[in-house]
């Protein structure tokens, strides 16, 4: 048992759970946790995926939590969220018009991406394989991996499926083993259940929006960074709200004239992102935007 009034200087705050704490805790109407601060000092550390005991009219009383191994976590502060080798065409498209089964990534998307397939993270990642370049564009790559506990994408990037599901057969571009190897939370309208997959990746469809999606992801991440694979729609509505640290883009030598852009109606500078990091390579030119 893990008392959450314990520390020094502890904060109440009143929830009204409209879902669960954890997966064991069918439902909660209305409780008061504490945010526990070891030190004075200290930031204070958000408790998820507890237990409640005994949390009925807690005020004034002291409110104890057990934290089961499998959903007892404790958020990370320090934790980014991050959008990672995304790269966009010189006309500041990331992907092309008219996605389909036949052209995933748009008509012409598939030139945006030769710095990419070249490098020897992703002939790793995405194909078993030990061949690939080293260099600029592979050390980029490498960094998009490093420390990621769990990923973000639209429904756009998980498939070709619009509106309701027809059925359960769409099960992603990447076949039965994907490269992600971790949870994956996919923003939808529309519910579908988790999709488990090989090699550890399960496919989680959220329909709470994106903040709801991030807590989700966060939880997931059990300490480590979120990384938001795209599309471009996914992307420009968590740089909305400025919930993104950090983004690095490849900028390839490519004009696509359509499909969709990135920024669009986005003003970075006003959203209190600067360009911390450029680097040129022979096929991309690296940007590394961040929140300041």
């Amino acid at each position: 048992m893990e008392d959450l009034a314990g520390g020094t200087g502890g904060v109440e705050k009143d929830i009204s759970a409209k879902r669960p704490l954890c997966d064991r805790i069918a439902e909660i109407t209305c409780i008061t946790i504490h945010w526990f601060r070891p030190s004075p000092q200290a930031n204070p550390v958000r408790v998820t995926g507890c237990t409640i005991v005994n949390a009925s009219h807690t005020k004034g009383r002291r409110l104890s939590a057990r934290f089961p191994e499998t959903c007892g976590k404790r958020s990370n502060p320090m934790a980014k969220l991050r959008v990672e080798s995304y790269t966009i065409s010189i006309d500041g498209f990331g992907a092309g018009a008219d996605q389909s089964l036949e052209n995933p990534l748009g008509v012409g998307g598939k030139a945006l991406h030769g710095w990419a397939f070249a490098t020897r993270t992703f002939q790793a990642h995405l194909f078993g394989s030990k061949d690939g370049e080293t260099g600029i564009d592979d050390d980029f790559a490498a960094r998009g991996f490093r420390n990621v506990g769990s990923w973000i994408m639209g429904r756009n990037m998980f498939g070709p499926v619009r509106g309701l599901w027809p059925d359960e057969s769409w099960r992603g571009w990447w076949g039965e083993n994907p490269v992600y190897h971790t949870q994956v939370f996919v923003l939808t309208h529309h519910p579908r259940a988790p999709l488990v997959m090989e090699g550890g990746t399960t496919f989680h469809f959220i329909t709470g929006g994106i903040r709801v999606a991030l807590e989700r992801a966060r939880d997931a991440a059990n300490g480590k960074d979120v990384r938001i694979g795209g599309g471009a729609a996914t992307i420009r509505q968590y740089l909305r709200e400025r919930l993104i640290d950090e983004l690095h883009l490849a900028i390839a030598p490519v004009l696509l004239g359509a499909g969709e852009r990135l920024f669009d109606g986005i003003n970075m500078a006003e959203l209190g992102y600067t360009c911390t990091q450029h680097v040129p390579s022979q096929r991309a030119t690296h940007v590394v935007l961040t929140r300041t």
